[in-house]
């Protein structure tokens, strides 16, 4: 059920972010937010506690916001949070808001798992041909494995691109095997 409670939360914030056509301000200001409270226990205790009153809680967050500079969307996304009882829940929300948004942006997070770090040139090249072969913008997030070998593995969504020197290794073992 909580999964279901965290779409419906995150699609109801990416409706607010892309009416306002302020899309990528809410995403950042959330993070923020939701980085602020992970980071804070004190302020996880007093959000998260049914001793603290609404009208309290709501003060708190109206003064980060102001100090944060948070766009009024996420601040009212917040105390929508709080008057609901489901400030517990702001970390898997934001999760799937960011899901949510990017589906709604045209943009695929892909993960890139190389077997040593790829250069700014590899890095751009290798994601205008993800976006090329995918039709979408590409949000990509790299990360070394030497147990590869060499090559790459990409993740787009439920899609793997397997191009490591590793699984040509494997399939060639493979089809020596069958002979």
């Amino acid at each position: 059920m909580s999964e279901a409670v965290a779409s419906r939360y995150a699609a109801a914030l990416a409706d607010a972010a892309l009416d306002e056509d302020n899309a990528e301000r809410v995403r950042g200001d959330l993070a923020a937010f939701v980085a602020g409270f992970g980071e804070s226990a004190e302020l996880r205790n007093v959000l998260e506690s049914p001793a603290v009153t609404p009208e309290l809680k709501r003060k708190i967050v109206d003064e980060l916001a102001r100090r944060m500079n948070l766009a009024s969307a996420v601040r009212n996304f917040v105390f929508l949070l709080i008057d609901h009882g489901r400030t517990e829940m702001l970390r898997e929300i934001h999760q799937v808001f960011h899901e949510t948004l990017n589906a709604r942006l045209g943009i695929a997070d892909a993960e890139v798992t190389s077997a040593r770090e790829l250069s700014a040139g590899e890095r751009r090249e290798l994601t205008a041909a993800l976006e090329q072969r995918t039709g979408k913008k590409i949000e990509a997030r790299f990360r070394e494995d030497a147990s590869l070998l060499g090559g790459a593995v990409v993740r787009v969504g439920s899609i793997v691109y397997d191009g490591s020197v590793r699984e040509q290794l494997n399939r060639l073992r493979e089809r020596l095997e069958s002979e």
